[in-house]
């Protein structure tokens, strides 16, 4: 067994990499970026390497560093965690040159699965069965449309290189297709520097299961399935194992197809083979189709290590050093249900948009296993992945973890940056997903209640309020020789001020008239009956069924003018792309102005109206930050 190992990553994956290595008795060094350079997998970890400024390129994509890294501080082998470098075969070759380990497979086999076009021809002659759709080297746009012709719309465009839905676009008509085409390999290009495309048939029911798959180059076993179809831009949202509806059958197919390709390659380490498999009229033996392999650890391991009872990271550890694998076939089998729910900051309601702040307060409950990269305190970064935590949880059939779920996502609080948690508590309790009728469409469907903000009642803004006044405890608190004490207090929430007048009737009793309803508020200990924090710069949040956060509004402060439909702002920081427009030309409401990227996704920013183009305030290759002005129109 290794002495001490590099890791090659950041964040939780780097945490969770960091726990089971200490707990193996194997030292570790973190690699970090000017911008994590207080972060948690720094401070766990036994030693820590600078690797340069905060953009991937210049810190976590530059293989050459990491291995001089390894080599300065002693260690024998790297683990690359996911994402970033963990599926670049040329960095596996540096590594295995400075006569370094690679905790993962060889670099053959991931450039035999690294180009999905590739991998599917591979699967077809090992005789798993692939999804029909064009895999060919011409990229032309008028051929390709061509075969999307063919095929038959819907189709989806797929990025050959790369994975975790970049560069992937589904298009219904073919009107659509050039666009989409354009954008989908801008984005390849950009996230994974290919820009090549496949098209594929979309099936309209689609369920998105997965097999764990662990090889030690020569032999290769199964750790059963994963499902998950609940996903949002081709990215998944909610995992769970086993997958619903499961056959005994079915498991059998898709793990020999699962091991017949992991053996093709002479897989060794853990990987995960994807099938997109047809919802429709239940699961069968013969509706399921290869996608893709991931040859690294998967974000979602966690549900498999929860009904397995397998630590995957020990699997890659004691297999990297040269240990056979550690059962066989038959000794692996699911127990239980395991769900795991991801927990971003982002703006839901605004398009998942991906956000920043500091984590003022971050609270999880006990009874749930958490990664996390991150603690009140933490930066949420500009410049990577915006996640805060997975939240996973195990119980013996599937509708007691998922009341686990539900219970763990209502005790969470997260407060200074918006997340995606409100929407994680809705969908832990849409009626299909609960009746385990899921597809890749679920959320698409429920897309309105789902993401709709948060609406306060009566009862949150007056807890707001009161918090925000900081009432102090004592035995003459609200005491006056003659009329209650009155203080009016104004919230803000997003474009409405909620003006409210609180009556301090007692030290730990409140009266207060929102609108003109009356709530009725007494202390017990540090609430107001509901849980409430005062954070950061004049805020207040709400915690719930739904977190609410509130502006403490001065009434000295001069109101701020807000923006109306007459200019386009960047809803979150990124790089300009491209540019669409100049000053002077007329441009009709949904028009394409500008594309931004961010998490190394592509927003395109469109038009609020038909009109003139007065003012263009970036360019192509500029840095923006949240709210900055993009483009002005001429006054209507």
């Amino acid at each position: 067994m290794f002495d001490k190992i590099l890791i090659a990553n950041r964040g939780e994956i780097a945490c969770r990499i960091i726990r089971t290595a200490r707990a193996m008795g194997v030292r570790t060094v973190a690699v970090y970026s000017d911008a994590d350079a207080g972060a948690l997998h720094v401070q766990q970890a036994d030693q820590a390497v600078r690797l340069g400024p905060a953009p991937v390129a210049d810190s976590y994509l530059r293989g050459d560093l990491i291995v001089q890294a390894a080599l300065g501080t002693g260690a024998q082998a790297i683990h690359p965690g996911y994402g970033f470098l963990s599926e670049n075969p040329d960095f596996v070759d540096q590594v295995t040159q400075a006569e370094l380990v690679f905790i993962g497979p060889s670099a053959d086999a991931i450039r035999a699965m690294g180009l999905k076009d590739a991998a599917k021809a591979l699967m077809v002659k090992a005789g798993v069965p692939v999804v029909p759709g064009y895999h060919g080297a011409d990229q032309d746009a008028g051929h390709l449309a061509r075969e999307a012709a063919k095929i038959g719309y819907p189709v989806l465009i797929k990025a050959v290189a790369g994975g975790g839905g970049k560069g992937m676009r589904l298009v219904e008509t073919p009107a659509d297709f050039a666009e989409h085409l354009a954008s989908a390999q801008a984005e390849a290009r950009n996230a994974f520097g290919n820009p090549a495309v496949l098209i594929e048939k979309y099936i309209t029911t689609p369920r998105h299961i997965e097999v764990q798959v662990f090889g030690d180059g020569t032999d290769a076993v199964h750790l059963l399935e994963r499902d998950c179809s609940l996903q949002r831009r081709h990215q998944k949202v909610i995992e769970e194992a086993p997958a619903p509806g499961m056959t005994a059958e079915l498991r059998e197919a898709m793990g020999q197809a699962a091991v017949t390709a992991a053996k093709a390659i002479g897989y060794a380490g853990a990987g995960t083979i994807e099938f997109i498999v047809d919802g429709a009229g239940g699961l069968r033996p013969d509706g399921f189709w290869f996608m893709e392999m991931n040859t690294r650890l998967q974000v979602e391991h966690p549900v498999t290590e929860a009904v397995t009872g397998v630590d995957l990271v020990e699997w890659q550890l004691r297999v990297a050093a040269g240990e056979a694998l550690p059962l066989a076939q038959d000794q692996l089998a699911i127990s239980g249900h395991a769900f795991e729910a991801r927990l971003y900051a982002e703006d839901v309601p605004a398009g998942f948009l991906p956000a920043t702040g500091r984590l003022d307060h971050l609270a999880f409950p006990d009874g749930a296993r958490i990664d996390s990269g991150v603690v009140a305190g933490s930066e949420i970064s500009p410049w990577y992945d915006p996640m805060i935590a997975k939240v996973t949880v195990y119980g013996p059939d599937r509708a007691t973890a998922l009341r686990k779920l539900q219970a763990a996502l209502d005790a969470t609080e997260v407060a200074g940056t918006v997340t995606n948690l409100d929407f994680l508590r809705l969908l832990a309790r849409d009626s299909d997903f609960v009746a385990g009728e899921v597809d890749t469409g679920l959320i698409a469907r429920g897309q309105d209640r789902l993401c709709a903000a948060a609406v306060p009642d009566a009862q949150a803004i007056a807890v707001a309020a009161v918090v925000a006044a900081d009432i102090p405890q004592g035995p003459l608190v609200g005491f006056t020789l003659w009329e209650p004490l009155v203080r009016r207090i104004n919230l803000g929430q997003g474009d409405a001020v909620h003006e409210v007048r609180l009556q301090v009737l007692g030290p730990d009793h409140v009266c207060a008239d929102v609108a003109g309803a009356q709530v009725a508020l007494r202390r017990h200990g540090a609430d107001w009956g509901t849980r409430a924090l005062r954070h950061g710069t004049r805020q207040v949040s709400v915690f719930g069924a739904q977190t609410m956060t509130f502006s403490i509004v001065d009434p000295l402060d001069r109101a701020a003018q807000m923006a109306g439909g007459d200019v386009v702002l960047a809803p979150m920081p990124g790089l300009v792309r491209d540019v669409a427009v100049r000053v002077g030309d007329a441009v009709a409401q949904g028009d394409r102005i500008i594309v931004l990227e961010a998490m190394k996704m592509e927003h395109v920013l469109r038009a609020p109206r038909d009109g003139v183009v007065a003012n263009v305030s970036v360019a192509a290759g500029d840095q923006v930050a949240a709210q900055d002005l993009i483009v002005a129109l001429e006054p209507q």
